[in-house]
């Protein structure tokens, strides 16, 4: 019997999101945050460790991609690049 796969995400210690490292098998999710802390984070560079079981993450297919990016390429306002800057403005 095969035991189930899980994705582990770690967030470093300078950082504020965690980032997808690598995929492990456990029976559970116990067992599957100690197993990624012991394979992920040897050299204490984590903070925080979340194990997903992998039947649990939806993602979209590479084969996909122009049509289902397609729509929001349509959406110019979500790109800031025609506003105009005030002069002195800061750092915006």
């Amino acid at each position: 019997m095969t035991q189930p796969l899980w994705e582990v995400f770690v967030r470093p210690r300078r950082g504020l999101a965690h980032t997808h490292v690598g995929s492990l098998h456990a029976p559970d999710a116990e067992l599957a945050l100690r197993n990624a802390r012991d394979l992920y984070t040897r050299r204490q560079e984590g903070v925080s460790l979340w194990v997903v079981p992998a039947t649990a993450i939806t993602a979209s297919s590479p084969d996909e991609k122009d049509s289902f990016f397609d729509p929001a390429a349509d959406k110019v306002y979500r790109h800031p690049t025609f506003y105009d800057v005030p002069e002195g403005a800061g750092h915006i």
